[in-house]
């Protein structure tokens, strides 16, 4: 159990958090603060790259927060505004309060997730919360619910004198390795329990292959509660690495020669309260539910650069079991998307090429889209390529079309489609390519690309 919280709180926690995200309000939230020791209220969002921001404020500020939102400057946030019109607000969603188990009482500390307005009121079009809420309604209108799954891989790595981050593995061990080769158990159970506390509830944790890599999957839920879940997620894994003189990164490939940490995106949809991805009656997958692969599948190209938006990811996309092809296969992991082996409510797909820089707001809104689409216009689902695509000789590969293998190709995909436009709007769209094309410039001039990589990336993803 992590230290410093009460059980009634704890409880109250998994309250909001599990069984009334849809339908808590403002002044439940401000009672529960009362009542519970709050002293510190955290309103956090993210910007277009899915960093994590905040803005802390008293307990006695939060009702006056609910009623008319915070004011931060948002032209000193990447990709919000200019200085000319700077001025956005903070609106905390009540049904997302958390306390932060790792910062004891007495003076607890809350956080809330935000949606961001502008002064007259309006939502900010570029907010990635706003964008996901948009996707779920489409899927609403169609009579469907996606839910999403994570399963989100990190590193953790030994710290100097000074508590900086250095180059050295936590350990040696490998997937699935138990004492002494993996010696991150203890870590991965305090990480669990922390999530628990706060009303998410992680599924499976385990070592993973590569020294020092672990991995954690959540169960699934609704897309806004999914990304908001990993945002919160990683923020947990730094906290108790660093509580336990660790440093965990999510960065796609910290090591070059070892495994890069994948997000792989488990989805599937219900239809009035059952997953269709199951034909109850024949056992094979309904013909909607292959029409949302093939969707997926179809613009997978083109949204490569949200799934995979740093120049380091394609250091980790073709190599080891992440994927390099568009392609699909059941239970096969060398493939861009496969249907694991499950029963029943847990048959769904996983999309494995996205990595942990994700933005997910965004990227759950492209993929969820791409699957709508895909159901709206009958999309086909191509046949299954049922090889090992990681051993195949190359003209047995010929013919499948291959993810973009550098930032620079994916920027080239992206910048033609009108699909994430429709989706993210083309104002976002234009400052993200903006922020990823002068990245890809800083690539090609760089002297040395591990040492770019490192400087960039390591300390701060």
């Amino acid at each position: 159990m992590a230290r410093g919280v009460h059980p009634g709180v704890r409880q109250m926690g998994a309250f909001f958090r599990l069984e009334a995200r849809m339908t808590t309000t403002a002044r439940e939230v401000l009672d529960f603060v009362k009542e519970n020791d709050v002293k510190f209220i955290r309103l956090a969002f993210c910007d277009l790259f899915g960093m994590q921001k905040n803005i802390a404020i008293m307990a006695e500020e939060l009702e006056s927060a609910f009623e008319g939102g915070v004011s931060f400057d948002a032209h000193s946030i990447k990709g919000f505004k200019d200085v000319t019109d700077s001025d956005l607000l903070l609106y905390p969603d009540p049904v997302t309060l958390n306390i932060l188990p790792w910062r004891a009482g007495p003076g607890r500390v809350a956080r809330f997730y935000c949606d961001i307005k502008n002064p007259d009121g309006t939502f900010f079009t570029n907010d990635g919360r706003t964008i996901l809420k948009n996707a779920a309604a489409r899927a609403d209108k169609m009579g469907y619910t996606c839910k999403v799954g994570a399963e989100c891989e990190f590193y953790l790595f030994k710290t100097d004198d000074n508590g900086d981050p250095t180059l050295a593995a936590f350990d040696k061990g490998g997937y699935l390795d138990v004492l002494p080769l993996d010696k991150g158990e203890d870590i991965r159970r305090e990480i669990c329990l922390t999530l628990a506390e706060m009303g998410m509830q992680p599924e499976a944790s385990h070592h993973e292959q590569g020294p020092g890599q672990n991995e954690v999957d959540f169960k699934f839920s609704n897309a806004l509660e999914a990304a908001d879940n990993l945002q919160s997620f990683k923020t947990v894994v730094k906290a108790i690495a660093e509580r336990n003189a660790l440093f965990a990164s999510f960065m796609p490939k910290p090591i070059p020669d070892a495994p890069g940490n994948g997000l792989h995106v488990n989805l599937s949809l219900n239809q009035n309260g059952r997953n269709i991805f199951k034909n109850a009656d024949t056992g094979e997958h309904s013909a909607v539910s292959e029409n949302f692969i093939a969707g997926i599948l179809s613009k997978s190209r083109e949204i490569t650069l949200f799934l995979n938006p740093t120049a380091n990811s394609y250091e980790r996309l073709g190599k080891f079991d992440a994927p390099k092809y568009v392609s699909w296969s059941p239970y096969n992991r060398s493939q861009l998307i496969r249907i694991p082996a499950a029963a029943g409510e847990k048959v769904r797909m996983e999309l494995r090429s996205p990595d942990p820089s994700v933005n997910p707001y965004l990227a759950f809104s492209l993929i969820i889209s791409a699957g709508l689409d895909g159901i709206e216009n009958k999309t086909d689902l191509p046949p299954p390529v049922n090889m090992d695509l990681l051993a195949a000789e190359e003209a047995e590969k010929i013919k499948l079309e291959r993810l973009p293998d550098s930032l620079t190709a994916a920027i080239g995909c992206a910048g033609k489609s009108e699909f994430i436009k429709t989706v993210i709007g083309e104002n976002l769209f234009d400052k993200f390519l903006e922020a990823k094309q002068a990245e890809a410039v800083e690539l090609e001039k760089a002297e040395n690309r591990n040492e770019f990589y490192r400087n960039r990336y390591f300390s701060v993803l």
